[in-house]
Formats: structure tokens, C-alpha cells, sequence
């Protein structure tokens, strides 16, 4: 089955892409290639795919040079006629949807770029699947959209009327889109709501990514809430095999849906939403001893309040996608940061 994987350039669509690819799989990667941080980092994840950035196209298929089965479009996603072309021309059988507008802060000083991305971008690509349909849609949520919730761990059950960040409603907006467009038009989509992705490959905007630099360089490292945070960090290669696994099992109406008494898991139309994370956080002052001993090197820490759009902590129940596809992270956090150490010695001949 050909599927189709946007944000092919990005950290965890590069990685899904690859992993498809190395299962010999039909991949038709999109990506916008927009300079939200260091697009030479995106042009090497194409590199390592086959993929010449030196000159691409818009909207024309490149050929990989690695992966026969491997075609990437640069496509913008908000322009509905050329991602309609796309669909009626590759004719996908399953999307992986992938690419958005990342990032807490930066969505409060830059919202419109959220709205173009992450709503108008996420529209075509549900109208594409409405006009040529497909087998399943799965696309990226966010543990940001639990918002004010303090309710730990953080179930699918549980409502996120509360968001904190623009980018955070986006998520939930997508959300809503999906149920609305599952619901009309019987398309089968699941919303995967990620926690805190890192590994080899990952975004300079990340907390791991930024620590690692700053310590190499004995430089202070921002340490918000006083150090006083908890995340749900899941190395990439877990959430892959996560993605990959539930792309393959679409959805069907819940047999426990009840309209008199309505759960925010259950749906009469074929959707789904499932947290996709490690299922063990992490004290942010753990995870930055374990990358000093990595490093062999002591960071130097700048202390600062919570910010806008952050909440303290998350933990993610994965209950639900272990019992579908038997999904089980096996990466401990201190074996993970060592990956990623290695990826960026080499990648940065540190």
C-alpha cells in the first residue's frame, strides 16, 4: 500500500519515513522545508533519504536516490489545489500526517503561522481524504492539549476544554476537525497525542538538543520552573514503532459510545485518539545529570520561572495503544540521551 508521510524533513516524519522505507514500503514524503530553525539540519534528513536538496521543485516528485520506493514532493500544504493534485496523482492508501507548526513559545509571538500550518494545512489534507478516500488517517496531536489538567497520569478519557498555548488549541482543533470529518464522510483517523519526542535527527528548539550545546560550549542552560518540571520523554524509535503499528489498525465506531453520557475516547464515527509516550517521567533535574554524565561535563544553570504556555508536568497513560497494538517503549532515558550525544558529536565534529 503506497502511504503518504508529511513532514518528511522534519524530526519524527523523517524518522517514520525511513523506517517505512527500510520495511519496503511505498513512501510518498511531503515537506514545506520552511525555516522555522536550521534548514541545513532538515537538508541532511533528506540527504540521509536519497533526497538532493540542492534543487527540489514545488510540487514535482523527486526520486530518491537510496529508496526506490521513495518520492518526496516540496508542497505547500495550505494551497488546497496542488494537495488535491497530489492525492488524485499518488492516489495514497494511507497518511501519515505528520507536519505542523511545532512549538510552545513560539506560537506566542508568531500565532498566524499556526493557523495557516496547523489548521489550514490540516483542512487539506482532510478534504483531500474526503475526495479520495483513503484507509486511514493518522496524524500528530499534542500532550499539550491536557493543558490546565493536573490529573495524572494523562488518559484519553479525560476532557481538554483547557489548553495554554495557541499551538496547543491547534492540536485540539485538529482533533475536532478529524471527529467532524470521520463522522460526515467515514473517514478513519486516529490523533496520536505525543509527549516530549527526542533521539538523533531531533529539533534545535528542544530542550535535549539546546542542553547538549550549551554544556559543550560551558555555557548556561535555561532551566525553567526552577528545575521543578516532569516530562514524559519517549525516544524517537519507540514513537515510530508506535505510529507505524496503529497506521495499520484503523478505527471503527466504539461499541461503548454512549451519547446520554459521552467519553472524550469514544466516538460513534471511526475515530480514535491515543497518547503515544514512555509512560514514566522523567524529573527535568534527572534528565540533565544523566546528560552531564554523558558529556563528562557539568552544566551551568539558569534558573528561571515557568513560562507562558508550559505546564509543570506530564505523564502519559498508554493503556489504550498497548492494548491495540501491544505498544511497549524500550528505551530507558539514559540510553537514549547516549544516542543522541553520539548523533550530535558526530553530526557537529564535537
Amino acid at each position: 500500500m503506497k502511504i503518504l508521510v508529511t513532514g518528511t524533513a522534519g524530526f519524527i516524519g523523517f524518522h517514520v519515513a525511513k523506517q517505512l522505507l527500510e520495511k519496503g514500503e511505498e513512501v510518498i514524503g511531503v515537506d514545506q522545508i520552511n525555516e522555522y530553525y536550521d534548514i541545513n539540519l532538515k537538508y541532511s534528513r533528506l540527504r540521509e533519504t536519497g533526497i538532493n536538496p540542492d534543487n527540489i521543485p514545488w510540487n514535482h516528485p523527486v526520486q530518491s536516490t537510496s529508496y526506490t520506493n521513495y518520492r518526496f514532493y516540496r508542497m505547500n500544504l495550505e494551497n488546497r489545489d496542488v494537495v488535491m493534485q497530489l492525492f488524485e496523482q499518488e492516489k495514497p492508501g494511507r497518511v501519515i500526517h505528520l507536519a505542523a507548526q511545532a512549538g510552545v513559545r513560539y506560537s506566542l509571538t508568531h500565532p498566524d503561522i499556526y493557523l495557516d500550518s496547523n489548521i489550514h494545512g490540516f483542512l487539506s489534507i482532510l478534504e483531500a481524504c474526503r475526495h479520495y478516500p483513503v484507509d486511514h488517517l493518522v496524524y500528530a496531536s499534542s500532550s499539550s492539549v491536557y493543558g490546565l489538567n493536573k490529573s495524572m497520569p494523562f488518559s484519553e478519557h479525560q476532557p481538554v476544554d483547557h489548553p495554554v498555548s495557541l499551538y496547543a488549541a491547534t492540536k485540539k482543533s485538529n482533533e475536532m476537525m478529524a471527529h467532524t470529518y470521520s463522522y460526515l464522510f467515514d473517514i478513519p483517523t486516529t490523533g496520536l497525542r505525543f509527549f516530549t519526542v527526542y533521539g538523533p535527527w531531533g529539533r534545535p528548539d528542544m530542550a535535549l538538543f539546546l542542553f547538549t550545546k550549551n554544556i559543550l560550549a560551558e555555557k548556561p542552560i535555561d532551566v525553567y520552573n526552577y528545575g521543578n518540571m516532569e516530562r514524559d520523554f519517549t525516544y524517537v524509535d519507540d514513537i515510530v514503532n508506535g505510529v507505524i503499528a496503529v497506521s495499520t489498525l484503523p478505527p471503527e465506531p466504539s461499541e461503548h459510545w454512549n451519547a446520554q453520557n459521552t467519553d472524550p475516547s469514544t466516538s460513534s464515527a471511526p475515530y480514535r485518539i491515543l497518547n503515544i509516550g514512555n509512560s514514566k517521567p522523567v524529573k527535568l533535574m534527572d534528565f540533565i545529570k544523566a546528560l552531564e554524565q554523558t558529556l563528562g561535563k557539568e552544566a551551568i544553570l539558569n534558573k528561571m520561572p515557568i513560562q507562558p504556555g508550559d505546564v509543570p508536568a506530564t505523564w502519559a497513560d498508554t493503556s489504550a495503544l498497548k492494548h491495540l497494538t501491544g505498544y511497549q517503549p524500550e528505551t530507558p532515558v539514559e540510553e537514549g540521551i547516549q544516542r543522541f550525544v553520539t548523533w550530535y558529536r558526530r553530526y557537529y565534529n564535537k
